[in-house]
């Protein structure tokens, strides 16, 4: 079974990224690479990337008439961010859960676990392309 996971990040708390120390970046970085590789040896990692913070991103919206409305950054209601994703291919709804937990505590600033939200969705198996 194929699932995409996907981390969310408070934006608040991504835009404070920046004051990190780099032993905490490094933590965090660290932490990531070691799932991937854990991941990828097991052949359950089929993609994974981290995205660009809210001041790269760009919401387009069709409006009525037909134009497309782009601004920069998300919604400005918008709490949290997408911040990574990984598309994995398990055995078991149990296997992506235990994975998902072990994602939301990713190490944050100062080392302690970040706790985020990690949302799990299941891949349809038809290819609709």
């Amino acid at each position: 079974m194929k699932y995409m996971v996907l981390m969310t990040a408070n934006k608040d708390g991504w835009d404070d990224m920046s004051n990190w120390s780099e032993d905490d970046m490094q933590k965090m970085f660290s932490f990531m690479e070691e799932l991937n590789e854990e991941l990828s040896a097991k052949g359950e990692l089929v993609r994974a990337a981290g995205l660009t913070g809210p001041s790269g991103l760009k919401t387009v919206r069709t409006a009525p008439d037909g134009e497309a409305i782009i601004t920069d950054g998300p919604f400005p209601e918008t709490k949290e961010v997408l911040a990574g994703f990984w598309i994995l291919e398990v055995d078991s709804e149990q296997r992506v859960l235990e994975l998902a937990k072990r994602i939301s505590i990713c190490p944050g600033k100062g080392g302690k676990p970040a706790n985020q939200p990690v949302e799990v969705h299941r891949v349809e198996e038809q290819n609709l392309l």
